[in-house]
Order: C-alpha cells, then sequence, then structure tokens
C-alpha cells in the first residue's frame, strides 16, 4: 500500500553532496537499538541537516506499522520536521512502502491484516530508484534492526544488503538511548551489522536528557568503543517540540550528518566534572 507524498519537491539543478557516491547518492539506513529511542526524530534531524546543506533528500519508510489508512506516519512527522528546511537547492522526497494498522513487527503486522510482507528486494529497487535522483536517501527501519519484515525472516539489514547487492553502498546509522542499558543493545546491534558486511556509519543519541545521570554521561564515552564506531549526535529530549526543528539539528549533528556539533567537546563537557567515572551496566 503506497502512501501520499505531500512533501515530495524536484530539483535536478542542486548541489551535490560531496559524499555522493559515484552513480547515485548516499544511502543510509537508519535503524534503533530498540523501538522509542528517537528514529525518526533522528531520521528528520540528519535530513533537515542536509535539506540546510543545499542537498536533495528522499526519506524512505519501508514498512509502517501501528498506523490506520489516512492517518500521518513516520513520513508526515519527518515532513513535519524537516519540511522547513526544503527549499531552494534542499529538496525533500518522501516514500512510504506498506503500511499496517496494529503495532507490531511488520511480518506480524501483515500477516493479521491479511496484507502483503515487504520484499527486501523490491526495497532495494526503490531505494536505488531514490539514490539515482538525490544525493543522500534516508531509510528509516521499524524497531530495531532485526525486526522481520517477511515469512522468511528477512530484516532491515536484508534490505540494506539487497541494495549493497545492487551495486549501491549502503550505511547504517544507528539510534541509541542514553542511558544504563544502552551499551549491550549497541554493542549487539554492531556485532549483528559486521557479522553481514554492513559498514556502522555511526551512533546518534535520539534523546538526551535534560538532567543527565552517571550512565548517560559515562555512556558518552563508551558508546563509540561499543559500537566501534563515533558518536556523531546527540538529540536534546523532546526535540520533536522544538520551534525551529532544522537549527537544532544542525547543532546536535556531526558534520559527517551536515551539522556542526562536536563529540569531544559534548563528551568533555559532561563528564570533566565528574572526575571521568564510569557506570557498570546492570
Amino acid at each position: 500500500m503506497s502512501a501520499a507524498n505531500p512533501a515530495e519537491r524536484t530539483d535536478p539543478t542542486g548541489p551535490t553532496d560531496p559524499t555522493r557516491r559515484e552513480g547515485g547518492g548516499r544511502v543510509v539506513f537508519v535503524t534503533g537499538t530498540g523501538t522509542e529511542v528517537g528514529k525518526t526524530v533522528a531520521t528528520a534531524a540528519v535530513a533537515a541537516s542536509a535539506l540546510r546543506a543545499g542537498l536533495r533528500v528522499a526519506v524512505l519508510k519501508p514498512g509502517q506499522t501501528g498506523v490506520a489508512p489516512g492517518e500521518p506516519g513516520d513520513a508526515e512527522e519527518v515532513a513535519r520536521l524537516a519540511g522547513p528546511a526544503a527549499g531552494g537547492p534542499g529538496t525533500l522526497t518522501l516514500r512510504e512502502l506498506a503500511r499496517y494498522p496494529e503495532p507490531l513487527a511488520p511480518d506480524t503486522a501483515a500477516r493479521r491484516a491479511g496484507l502483503p510482507c515487504l520484499a527486501a528486494e523490491d526495497v532495494a529497487k526503490e531505494v536505488a530508484a531514490l539514490a539515482g535522483r538525490h544525493d543522500l536517501v534516508l531509510v528509516e527501519g521499524a524497531g530495531g534492526l532485526l525486526v522481520r519484515y517477511d515469512e522468511q525472516g528477512r530484516t532491515l539489514a536484508d534490505q540494506a544488503r539487497a541494495v549493497r547487492e545492487l551495486g549501491r553502498p549502503a550505511e547504517v546509522l544507528l539510534v541509541a538511548a542514553a542511558g544504563l542499558g544502552t551499551l549491550s543493545t549497541t554493542a549487539l546491534t554492531a556485532e549483528a551489522l559486521s557479522a553481514r558486511g554492513l559498514p556502522l556509519l555511526g551512533v546518534v543519541v535520539g534523546a538526551w536528557p535534560r538532567s543527565p545521570g552517571l550512565a548517560d554521561r559515562c555512556n558518552l564515552t563508551d558508546l563509540p568503543r561499543a559500537a566501534g564506531a563515533p558518536l556523531l549526535g546527540a538529540l536534546p529530549e523532546r526535540a520533536g517540540l522544538a520551534g525551529d526543528f532544522p537549527a537544532l539539528a544542525v547543532a546536535a549533528l556531526a558534520p559527517e550528518l551536515h551539522g556542526h556539533w562536536d563529540a569531544a567537546a559534548f563528551t568533555a563537557a559532561f563528564t570533566a566534572e565528574h572526575g571521568g567515572a564510569h557506570a557498570d551496566e546492570g
């Protein structure tokens, strides 16, 4: 079931992303260490910062669950947050390939609704088509990396591998929680990606608390170690309510994601006064 695409705009004359791959745009799959870690807001932030840089951006939600026909889904939330950054050379295209009404894993939701599952090959073809017309394609998954999309148990990781099999490099951006318990799920996701030959671009904290505790502060140092990849941003909690979301996005994301956030300075600001102590996860 295809979704409407109210935010689609095209401008073939826009500037080219310096990270754009030969023969197509950069492809980044966005996954999380679990549900409710800020994946959609993080996707919108990366889109907004790229749009502010003048890039042509596409955001694809392969399988939307828990939303009835006609109701706004994650793609519409991205449009609400990142849309104001579009204009001039920066353009935003949204796609949703399938929608299932119950808030379950896509394969379970499809089966219960009597609707077809998403094939990894079909997702890959759509990604490739979008990459041919955009500087950056963001693919937001459902839940964590290994959530099932079809009866064969194929996952977002399989979709990313299918894109790579079409000859288009694909990276994965991991959105993680800030606090206690996040190191294990981050390390497990990184190991799963490595086992599948998928590069982990980095980690973004999806909701940095206003009053971070000991584990939150220590995890700024420990998350990159657990992931084996850099920390590329920390979005403040309730970022989706910001009055100027695109400006917030640029301030909260690293240059690799078209922002100006400094991981070392951010980490130092929250750890120096606490003596660099480390919290044990339980």
